[in-house]
């Protein structure tokens, strides 16, 4: 009897224990639903003012495509890098795929975008995945994860972890990527009059093979298409007739959006809270590797004169203006795998213009820092009472 007594003691009661479960409860909620709701609820659509309109906000009926004069809300987000079967632990894949899962589901619920863009390297092990593991695995997960409702329009744009790096592309890594997301080298969106460019930037090799002279053809045919919508093709009659012939495209200029950036030297110009490390930013980019080539970025701005370019692959954020004025946002990871503090960019996008703002996600070393101060607190608590009631003990023996 005695024996037991002095367990007790070292038992919390039934009313402390509940306190402790619904404490570990408390912190495992807020940490894994809630702190996403605080840190999205903050960012907010950018206005667009536009001649005779008012500016861009909430509209009634979700993502349902507003009327020609209102801006569409756009999100994009980039490299989140599903791991499959072969790198990173089983926990790690299920706590950074979580993060990114709630982060998207999070955003499209509170800000209820009419499109989202995700910018390559969706797969990690694209590049080395079976047919089997591709179609039952990798292609069921990213769709739960990106699940959606029909209004809202998701695309994909190809990385290099989807389908390899140039040199260790086949056909058949190519092709099933490009049949899963309904792709083609240089693949047009069109949304309320806005044109989306999303082109294989892992063709731009401008060798000869059979992917790069596939893009080649269609980046010349997607440029005819452009000029005749901006009557930049003369009026003899052959220009005419091969106007005709062309895809009908509106008369504005594309947002551009691939995987690797266009080409720059390093991010020795970039700022801001996701650019790269001190260390990195002075590093030399190896072309056609982290960057694309400067006569394929070169070629992309002659032929198509996109009025935004939207980019990736480096992990890191970065804004860049070329010489011809046009703008550049190199976008940073949405996963928590690749850097501290990831985010996806909002834009507001009408025809004649448009507006951009990040939305940063929460830091995973802060939700780190909480579960380990929150566990340590209720440590504490629990060793406070159990010394509470062994001097409860200790008075009643004497």
């Amino acid at each position: 009897m005695l024996a037991w007594q002095r367990v007790r003691w070292m038992m919390l009661t039934r009313r402390q224990l509940a306190v402790l479960c619904v404490g570990l409860g408390t912190v495992f909620l807020y940490s894994e639903y809630v702190v996403y709701y605080i840190a999205i609820w903050q960012c907010s659509w950018p206005h667009l003012e536009l001649e005779g309109s008012a500016t861009v906000g909430p509209q009634k009926g979700g993502n349902m495509i507003p009327s020609p004069h209102q801006p569409i809300r756009v999100l994009f987000l980039a490299d989140t890098h599903l791991l499959g079967s072969r790198l990173g632990h089983w926990f790690d894949r299920l706590r950074r795929e979580w993060q990114m899962e709630r982060s998207f589901q999070t955003a499209v619920s509170v800000h209820q975008p009419h499109a989202v863009f995700l910018l390559g390297d969706l797969l990690d092990e694209g590049k080395w995945c079976s047919d089997k593991e591709f179609w039952e695995e990798y292609l069921v997960r990213s769709r739960s994860m990106f699940r959606h409702n029909a209004d809202l329009q998701f695309h994909v744009v190809v990385g290099n972890h989807d389908i390899g790096f140039h040199y260790d592309v086949t056909k058949q890594k190519l092709y099933r990527f490009e049949k899963a997301f309904n792709l083609s080298a240089v693949t047009i969106v069109t949304i309320q009059g806005n044109i989306f460019l999303l082109v294989n930037s892992v063709a731009l090799d401008e060798d000869g093979c059979f992917m790069c002279a596939e893009a080649e053809a269609q980046l010349k045919d997607v440029s005819f298409s452009l000029n005749c919508s901006r009557g930049l093709v003369g009026e003899e009659n052959e220009g005419e007739r091969q106007c005709k012939n062309s895809q009908k495209l509106p008369n504005t200029a594309p947002i551009l959006l691939m995987h690797y950036p266009l080409y720059r030297k390093s991010d020795a110009n970039c700022t801001g809270p996701d650019s790269a490390p001190d260390g990195e930013k002075f590093t030399t980019l190896k072309v056609r590797y982290d960057v694309a080539s400067k006569s394929a970025s070169q070629k992309l701005l002659w032929w198509l004169q996109p009025r935004l370019v939207l980019t990736a692959h480096t992990h890191h954020g970065c804004v860049v203006h070329h010489p011809d004025g046009t703008l550049e946002h190199t976008l940073p990871s949405f996963s928590w795998r690749n850097r501290n503090n990831p985010s996806f960019l909002m834009a507001s996008i009408h025809p004649t213009g448009y507006t951009l703002s990040k939305c940063f996600l929460p830091k995973e070393s802060s939700v780190i820092i909480l579960y380990i101060v929150s566990v340590l607190l209720l440590l504490s608590w629990t060793c406070l009472k159990v010394r509470q009631r062994r001097r409860v003990f200790i008075s009643k023996q004497v």
